[in-house]
């Protein structure tokens, strides 16, 4: 790719676990090192070796380095305090944080997160991103792309995605999910939800708002809070978290739903979201209180 920049003195950053933290869907690994990412009707390659301080973003030039990247990968946030303040909560929290320092929250479109996540619904990853991929490719608008014969697309909007019948966008594999994305497109399109605004609300506004969406219910709200608003205090909470969270502060005692909530609310306040990342990659990767 042409144009590129270096990012320098950037700690707790690693692109492998950014990316396959279960936050983002599209992006094409190179290597462990090396990923192309497509976000902001843009095409990235990034480059970061474990324990280095640079950051190589291929096309991309200064300008979109302070407006774009920086932002995006939350680049200006202290994580070297986060990452202290989480560790020193408990000897999981330790691990979990050693485990993932590397992971950042990336700050992403909300309406492609709020789709994105509709789409997650009883889903594994790879069917998850093959679905984005199927409504990028039929729907969207093909982006430049100057360093391999590799297509691809812009997110459509919702104001694109409304005027598609529900047959069509079932054959992108979306199933059941495809009324529900229909239903976000018109509460957006005709102005009763305005993304935009959801940044200035309070949290718990800001969920009612998108719970609004039929098939969205609190996990998927703050999945978007978390991943396109950067509301922090939340804690997404799907059956894997819930079963990390009693495994490891309840001695494996069901817990629910808003117990699990409001644990995490009290023991990790402003940085729960941040805590939710690390715990989720770590329990993943690690496979722990998998059933």
């Amino acid at each position: 790719m042409k144009n590129a920049v270096i990012v320098e003195g950037i700690n707790c950053f690693n692109i492998k676990q950014i990316l396959e933290s279960g936050q983002i869907f599209r992006f094409q690994k190179i290597n462990d090192t090396t990923y192309i990412i497509v976000a902001k009707d843009e095409i990235i390659k990034v480059g970061h070796q474990p324990n280095s301080t640079s950051i190589l973003i291929c096309n991309s030039r200064i300008g979109d380095l302070e407006q774009i990247w920086k932002p995006y990968f939350d680049l200006e946030t202290n994580y070297m305090e986060i990452t202290d303040i989480l560790s020193n909560k408990d000897e999981h929290m330790q691990k979990a944080v050693e485990f993932g320092r590397g992971i950042r929250i990336l700050r992403q479109d909300p309406w492609e997160m709020l789709i994105s996540f509709i789409i997650s619904q009883n889903n594994s990853i790879p069917q998850i991103k093959n679905c984005i991929e199927n409504i990028t490719k039929k729907f969207g608008e093909k982006l430049e792309n100057v360093d391999s014969e590799i297509e691809y697309y812009s997110f459509p909007t919702a104001e694109e995605l409304i005027k598609i019948p529900e047959e069509e966008l079932r054959e992108c594999k979306v199933g059941f999910r495809a009324p529900y994305i229909i239903d976000a497109c018109k509460k957006v399109v005709e102005g009763e939800i305005n993304l935009n605004e959801i940044f200035t609300m309070k949290t718990s506004i800001a969920r009612n708002i998108l719970m609004k969406i039929k098939g969205v219910g609190p996990k998927i709200a703050d999945c978007v809070l978390l991943f396109a608003y950067g509301k922090m205090e939340v804690f997404p909470t799907d059956v894997w978290i819930k079963r990390v969270i009693e495994g490891l502060y309840f001695e494996g005692r069901e817990q629910k739903l808003q117990d699990i909530q409001q644990f995490a609310k009290d023991y990790y306040g402003e940085l729960a979201g941040y805590a939710q990342q690390y715990l989720f990659y770590y329990a993943r990767e690690n496979e722990l209180f998998k059933k």
